[in-house]
């Protein structure tokens, strides 16, 4: 893949290259990127599409499950024709249509530790677009291994949230963060989610993978970005290094 631009990629992104912390280098800088985005649901759907029309260079989408009929509601790279077709290979087929220039890889399946880690050692940057905490822990653990930053969100009912995870030496890890909250899981079967609030949190990924990887502005390392949509209040909070932390703690 030629890391220049064309002269049809230069008219393509004009809107972005003109934002001058952005310019032709961060553009640039984005094309020569690949991002591993572990989940095809509603967060991967909206984050995926976002960053394929951006202009980032490469995106591998990792998802070992099938489009069911519920999903349509908030998923929206899935269509009806393609319930029960993978995932990963159903959003890829509307991705390769938003942009021509960018290429998607597919995993439809689900990687062990092994595998997962020398995916992730592969690209630049890693989106978890999951929605269980053992997957994120796991995921974590491989980023941490490899320093690779992992931009992580969630979304249920009206709410949702966001971080990056550089792992710096003084920053916290995806397990500094769950541990504040405990065992604690709900999924959107039990507890429902509204439709742009998934889609409005995974645009806030792609927005924060796309700041990491071009270098603009100030992204949310070490900071969570809270959503309430149901008053829209967005709240920040510190999210401090556990010293303690099995991961990236002193005792890890």
């Amino acid at each position: 893949m030629d890391d220049i631009l064309s002269d049809q990629e230069l008219l393509r992104y004009n809107r972005q290259i003109v934002i001058r912390a952005f310019d032709i280098d961060g553009q640039e800088a984005l094309k020569q990127a690949h991002a591993l985005i572990i989940g095809a649901g509603g967060l991967g759907c909206a984050a995926a599409q976002y960053l394929v029309t951006a202009g980032i260079g490469q995106i591998t989408l990792v998802d070992f499950d099938h489009v069911e009929l519920s999903n349509l509601q908030r998923q929206v790279l899935h269509r009806d024709a393609r319930i029960n077709m993978n995932k990963a290979e159903s959003a890829a087929i509307e991705l390769r249509q938003l942009n021509p220039h960018v290429r998607i890889d597919v995993i439809d399946r689900r990687l062990e530790e092994a595998e997962l880690a020398q995916q992730v050692g592969r690209h630049q940057i890693v989106l978890d677009c999951t929605d269980n905490v053992t997957t994120r822990d796991l995921l974590n653990r491989c980023c941490f291994a490899s320093k690779t930053p992992l931009i992580s969100a969630a979304a249920i009912r009206m709410e949702g949230l966001v971080t990056v995870l550089d792992y710096g030496d003084d920053k916290p890890c995806y397990q500094c963060f769950s541990a504040m909250f405990g065992d604690q899981q709900l999924s959107c079967v039990e507890s429902g989610i509204l439709a742009p609030v998934v889609g409005m949190v995974g645009c806030l990924q792609a927005t924060e993978a796309v700041k990491q990887l071009s270098g603009m502005g100030k992204t949310l390392s070490g900071r969570i970005l809270m959503i309430d949509a149901m008053t829209m209040e967005f709240r920040e909070m510190k999210l401090p290094k556990r010293p303690n932390c099995p991961v990236c703690g002193s005792q890890g």
